[in-house]
């Protein structure tokens, strides 16, 4: 299977250019459109770069906001945030890249939040089995700004999309981030055609 074909239980992600964050998710044959990180999609990503981490990778779970939404029937585990929820991003920490009760003595970026982007999030299985080196934390599908702007790393969606997306989820469902964007895609499918073409002439064509 190439990295382009869809799958049922696979849900792939590519941004539409180098140029963009933005670009579309597909699991099977239905697609939302998403935005990606602001450092781009890399395939050797650290903490702190702001990119979405290149590769495939597990779901682990659902956090969710259930002072603001009614979350509906899911297949991943799920459970509600609390005002004390945070994810540790210090990679000095035993805690590192794992949910932690807040404050505490390390970095941690708060759960709960007063802009909506984390009413509903769905945790990414991204350098957490076990969390390792500085290779980057907290890599979520969550709630995109209403103008898509970049994210931290993250995959982000409306919460219309998103809550139309957490039900299709589930224990096998796999995140695919391809780094290669559909512009580049194309491009390099344009030319691969154009080289298959040369190669299949014969000068009797003439």
């Amino acid at each position: 299977m190439s990295p382009v074909d869809t799958d049922k239980d696979v849900l792939i992600v590519q941004a539409d250019s180098a140029e963009t964050s933005r670009g579309w998710a597909t699991l099977g044959d239905r697609r939302w459109r998403c935005t990606v990180g602001e450092g781009g999609v890399r395939e050797d990503k650290v903490e702190g770069d702001a990119a979405t981490p290149a590769g495939e990778y597990p779901l682990r779970r659902l956090y969710f906001r259930n002072d603001r939404l009614v979350l509906p029937k899911v297949r991943l585990p799920a459970r509600p945030i609390s005002e004390h929820d945070g994810w540790c991003d210090d990679p000095r920490s035993s805690t590192y890249n794992r949910l932690v009760h807040v404050p505490n003595d390390w970095s941690a970026e708060k759960m709960w939040r007063e802009d909506g982007l984390y009413d509903l999030v769905v945790v990414v299985g991204y350098n957490d089995d076990p969390p390792e080196g500085e290779w980057g934390s907290a890599i979520f599908l969550h709630v995109a700004r209403e103008d898509y702007a970049p994210t931290r790393g993250c995959v982000a969606f409306s919460l219309a999309d998103l809550l139309e997306l957490v039900p299709l989820l589930g224990p096998t469902t796999r995140l695919r981030v391809l780094a290669t964007p559909a512009s580049e895609q194309m491009s390099a499918a344009g030319e691969g055609a154009a080289t298959k073409a040369l190669a299949d002439f014969d000068e009797k064509d003439w």
